[in-house]
């Protein structure tokens, strides 16, 4: 009975390097092989896209996050947050174990930021409950930050049994560090870097990471140890830092 977990969180950028010079898809599927995380959250992930698919000649033929799974994680499940004439974009989790129920919240706080929380029930063997993951993109404004968390706090209160382990990650655009107040103080939840490092990780912009968008809160683990992967190769990727934490199931 699998009793640990690596866990990893990123925002791809929707298969871009910063600025969008340069297509990273493939260069990302390569690094996050090697990252080798069990379970996988991931934000701006292209399900479809003409434009690119016309423009680049080695687009992958399906959906990103199919691309991105290959062979590595059996299991997968895609929200479509954004749609547009050419396609549409969302949150994924890539995960090695079965995913046995997963569904899409729409938290949209305007019609011009489409934001989602893709909730995820993944059956680890032997565990006597499901793991609930839930990948997380928040806007960019904080009366709509609020909103969106208030609705995280209330799916989570009504969908996710006390007793269950539970993993949130994401994008949170949370650069005034809000989200703990209702996810620590009132939800119980740990932050992975808070825990370890004593504050949330800097994440933004990949390079030289300054603001701290980017989380993993976690209900029913304990946590070993937490990274931020940055600089080269990953900061030629995306314009996010990656997050991932090993943790331990209490």
């Amino acid at each position: 009975m699998p009793d640990k977990l690596h866990i990893a969180t990123y925002n791809i950028h929707k298969g871009f390097s910063h600025f969008k010079r340069h297509m990273t898809v493939h260069q990302l599927r390569e690094n996050l092989r090697a990252l080798d995380a069990d379970i996988i959250f991931l934000q701006e992930v292209v399900g479809q896209h003409t434009g690119h698919a016309a423009r680049f000649e080695n687009w992958p033929r399906g959906p990103q996050h199919e691309f991105l799974a290959d062979s590595v994680w059996s299991d997968f499940a895609y929200g479509k947050n954004a749609i547009y004439d050419e396609g549409h974009h969302g949150n994924a989790i890539l995960s090695r174990y079965p995913i046995m129920h997963w569904n899409n919240l729409d938290v949209s706080a305007h019609r011009f930021e489409s934001r989602g929380l893709l909730h995820c029930e993944i059956g680890i063997p032997g565990w006597p409950e499901n793991l609930h993951c839930i990948c997380v993109h928040l806007g960019l404004f904080k009366r709509g930050q609020s909103k969106q968390l208030q609705a995280l706090e209330q799916h989570i209160e009504q969908l996710v049994p006390q007793n269950a382990p539970l993993v949130i990650a994401g994008d949170f655009n949370d650069w005034r560090e809000m989200a703990s107040r209702i996810l620590v103080k009132r939800l119980h939840l740990t932050e992975a870097f808070e825990l370890t490092g004593g504050r949330v990780a800097r994440t933004f912009p990949a390079v030289l990471p300054l603001f701290r968008l980017d989380r993993i809160y976690v209900r029913g683990f304990h946590v070993q140890n937490a990274q931020v992967h940055q600089g080269r190769p990953w900061s030629k990727i995306s314009d996010h830092a990656v997050l991932s934490a090993r943790m331990i199931r209490r």
